[in-house]
Parts: structure tokens; sequence; C-alpha cells
């Protein structure tokens, strides 16, 4: 099945343009025949379709020779018409470079966007394609995933995309990847579903015409009298506040369901547009805020600990003092002094034999600690100056590290409050310790504070937020 599916790739890619019914033909055996294959058929594919479609580079440097043997020949100057421009032999050499530049899998790519499911087929070679450049990070890989999320940026612009209320009354189909992709916050059963869906709730996804009752993205949102500060509180709402004395949209989870979709920002204009119309729908609403998980910081903070503690002990076994001051330049003061004291006195007769980083490392490691409410209490501290830290302070690329943080800011949002013990659950415990966040839009500052994130970085916060060091 590998070679056919390989083979009808190669048709359809070498059939002439107009011949749409047989190109058709092959590209729906191909369609059909790429879900059967295992990963490696996959991986096999994709590589054959990096390689072997490429740019065809001699052609592109046959086409360069050509253009500037042409320009040369008329002693470096471009010859005029009477409107002033180029001659047409150099427009002619210019569109042959344009067309030699682009690879030979594009048309491949356009046609596989015009057959009936090829939008959906397309998402998932890129998903396929990201899995595997996280294993082999090869440059021909790169740029076909590279001229793939352009096209599909391009097919997925906000014009060609639905809005739709989802609602109790919606198909049972729709429903249930509503259940399925939910990624945030998992709907326990159908009674927490109607409840997402019912009185003092909305959910919106964004629909295209070529993926028919599947959203690419849908958001949750809560309306509250104020903004809240933990999930359990909007999860558990009950009875919930009743619309007309609703002041505050909460969006609560926002879930996309195509992984090939990934890196192309279709919640920036989700959020845009539901917040227009809730805008419009409720004037009562004013504020416009989420309650947000922190997903990378517990694992920014126990990667933190773990090499202070390996600074420690290679320190501590070394007795060559130019070694010690070099690891001295790479050594934190992770705990403020009244921290490390608490934390330390926390463990009671074992605390002269262990630093306050080795304790918490240790209790963090532990997942029974935010069972304890002393444990709670010895960590609070410390945990939410160390989030405000890594929310505010802590780059990747002059952008903030955490991806949920630089999603809501770079579409203009600020941060207005962390929120202790806001997610209890498992996971929230796991990736934030139970730490959530609100990050509230403005609607007057929106475009202002997008701008500056995306020119220099620049992080808004409220005061009670500012980081301590």
């Amino acid at each position: 099945m590998a070679k056919d599916v390989k083979e009808w790739m190669h048709t359809s890619i070498s059939i002439p343009v107009g011949a749409k019914e047989s190109a058709d033909s092959i590209l729906d055996k191909f369609s059909q025949g790429y879900l059967t294959l295992t990963m490696d058929d996959r991986r096999d594919l994709l590589i054959s379709l990096a390689k072997d479609y490429d740019v065809n580079r001699a052609r592109v440097r046959d086409l360069m020779e050509q253009y500037l043997n042409l320009e040369i020949s008329h002693g470096d100057k471009f010859i005029g018409d009477e409107d002033g421009g180029a001659s047409p032999s150099l427009y002619r050499r210019e569109r042959s470079l344009r067309d030699a530049l682009k690879p030979t899998y594009a048309n491949f790519f356009e046609r596989l966007n015009a057959q009936p499911g090829g939008l959906k087929l397309l998402a998932v070679l890129r998903a396929d394609l990201l899995a595997l450049l996280a294993i082999e990070n090869v440059g021909s890989l790169r740029a076909l995933d590279s001229y793939l999320k352009e096209k599909l940026i391009t097919w997925l612009s906000p014009a060609a995309l639905e809005l739709h209320q989802i609602t109790w009354d919606d198909s049972a189909s729709l429903l249930e990847k509503i259940v399925e992709y939910e990624a945030v916050h998992p709907i326990r059963n159908l009674i927490d579903l109607k409840r997402r869906l019912g009185v003092g709730r909305r959910c919106f996804g964004y629909f295209h015409p070529a993926i028919p009752g599947e959203p690419l993205i849908f958001i949750e949102v809560a309306l509250l009298k104020d903004i809240a500060s933990s999930i359990q509180e909007v999860l558990w709402d009950d009875p919930p506040t009743a619309e007309c004395k609703a002041h505050c949209a909460l969006f609560y989870s926002i879930s996309s369901t195509q992984p090939g979709l990934s890196g192309i920002n279709l919640g920036k204009f989700l959020l845009k547009r539901v917040i227009n119309m809730v805008k419009r729908d409720m004037p009562s609403v004013q504020k416009y805020a989420t309650l947000s998980p922190i997903p990378g910081f517990m694992q920014w903070l126990n990667s933190k600990l773990a090499s202070q503690l390996k600074l420690a002990e290679s320190e501590a076994g070394s007795s060559d003092q130019l070694e010690n001051r070099q690891s001295s330049t790479f050594r934190e003061n992770i705990l403020l002094s009244h921290e490390e004291k608490m934390i330390v006195d926390s463990i009671g007769e074992n605390a002269s034999r262990k630093s306050g980083i080795e304790v918490m490392h240790e209790m963090l490691q532990s997942k029974d600690w935010t069972k304890s409410e002393h444990f709670c209490t010895v960590l609070k501290s410390p945990l939410m100056r160390l989030c405000t830290r890594y929310l505010i302070k802590e780059k990747k690329r002059g952008k903030a590290l955490d991806s949920v943080a630089n999603f809501h800011l770079q579409n203009g949002a600020y941060i207005e409050r962390i929120n202790w013990m806001a997610d209890q659950s498992e996971k929230g415990i796991k990736q934030s310790g139970g730490i959530m966040v609100n990050y509230v839009y403005r609607l007057e500052n929106i475009e202002e504070y997008a701008q500056q994130y995306f020119n220099s970085g620049d992080i808004h916060a409220s005061p009670r937020v500012v980081p301590i060091s």
C-alpha cells in the first residue's frame, strides 16, 4: 500500500494542470491511502515529498544567469519603455524566476485543498510533519512545513471562517467533538457539558466550509458578576449568575481541534469576534478577561531547582577555587531569606541537613504536598513570587516563555491577577502548582498593548503582580 500511495502522489504531481478529471481521481486514491499508512510509511512519504519535489535549483540558477546576462548586456541598466518600466524581456525572466522558486509540491497542495476533504487531509499531513520534525530537524522538512503553513494561513483566513455559537441543540456528533477536543478542563459527563452550554455560559467555534460539522477551534465563556479567581467557581457555579446581572465575560478555555494547525493563530481572530459579539448582545458586560492555565511554570521551576542543586553538589565536591568561582556565576538566590527559613523549618528535626531549595524540590516532587495545609502555607509565598517572575521576566526570543501568556499578550491583553490554588485538579497541580492567571482585555488598549509587545516584548501588568527579585 505504501508503494501505491507514493506512486499516486508522484502521478498527481506530474499530471498537467489542465487534466482535472485525472488529477481528481488520483488525489482521491492518495487521500484515502495516506490515512491507512503506518507512521513509518508516512515518514518515508513526507521525506520523499520534501526532498524529491523541492525547488528545482538548477533551473533557478540557469534563469538567474539569464536574468543577469540580459541586464549586463545593456550596460547594467534596465531598458526603459514609454512608461519608464523595465523591458518585456526582464519582466518575462522575473515571472519565470518566481515560478521556478515555487517548490514542485506547490501545485500538489493546491490540488489537494480543492478536493472534498482535502483541507482536513492537509492538516493531518502537517501534524505528521510536525511530529517528524520533532525527531528529525532536517532543512528540507522545515522548508516543506514552512510552505504548507503559509498556504494553510491563506486558506484559513478569517474571511473564510464561520463563527457559530455551539448549543445543546446542536448535533450529537458536534457535541461529541467538543467533549473529545476540550484540552484545558476535561468535560466530565453530559451534565457538565450541558452546564457549559446552558444559562450563563457560551461556547463559540470557528468552522470552515471544507470541514463541516467540526470546529477548528472553540472557546468557552462564563458570564459572571466579576472576574473569577478559581476554575472551581466557574465549573461548579450553581446556580449560575443571572445573565442580566453579568458584568464580566470570562474566557476560561480555548481548544484547537487540529494539531496540524499549530502556529496558526486562529484564536486571536476568534477572541476578537467573540468580544464584539458579546459587546453587541450584552451591553451590561464591561469586563473581558480570562482565567488561564500556566502550563510551563512547574517544568521551568523544577528545572531551575534541579540545576541549582547540581551546582551546589559540584561546588561541595570540588577543591578547585577557579571552578567554584565559575559555577558561582550561575548560582541564583531563588528563595528569599525568610522563605528559605520557613521552608527549612517546616521539616523540623531534619532542618539542619538540607537547604531550602533541596526541601522545596523534594516537596514539589511529591504529589501529596497540596494535601498538607502546612506545606501549602509555607510554599505559597515563594511559588506565587516565582510564578510572577516566570510570567513577566522569563523570555524566549524577547517574548514570554509561557505559551499561553505569549498567546494572550500578543493579542493585546495585560496581566491582572495571579491566583493561588485556582486549579486544584491533578493536571493543574502538575503544570502550575495549582496557580492560574487572569489576563484582561481592555478594549481601548488592545491594539496599543499588542503592538508594544510585538515590537519590544513589553508586558503590561497590574501593580499587584509586579515581580519581587
